[in-house]
């Protein structure tokens, strides 16, 4: 079961960085059906890490709020249309 309580992003875009304002996350690869296992993140003190399944780099940009990505397409949303880990 997915941990809706961190943010959730995804790389359908293909891009080569992801900008977040959170540095504990979830990255889910791609979108569902195609996503790979959730797994958690932590950049601890540095500024950048890379996915081990799908080689997203994701970059801590301060300007942006915890749960916000840049680009924003890449903030994963649930069925329900809630943005995963970012309280309504």
């Amino acid at each position: 079961m997915a941990d809706l309580g961190k943010p959730h992003f995804h790389n359908d875009l293909g891009v080569p960085v992801i900008h977040v304002g959170s540095k504990e996350f979830m990255c889910i690869g791609a979108k569902p059906p195609f996503d790979h296992p959730h797994v958690f993140l932590d950049m601890g003190a540095d500024e950048e890490t890379i996915c081990q399944y799908c080689s997203t780099l994701f970059r801590l940009r301060a300007s942006l709020k915890p749960g916000q990505a840049e680009p924003a397409e890449c903030v994963w949303v649930d069925q329900v249309g809630v943005a995963s880990g970012v309280a309504a």
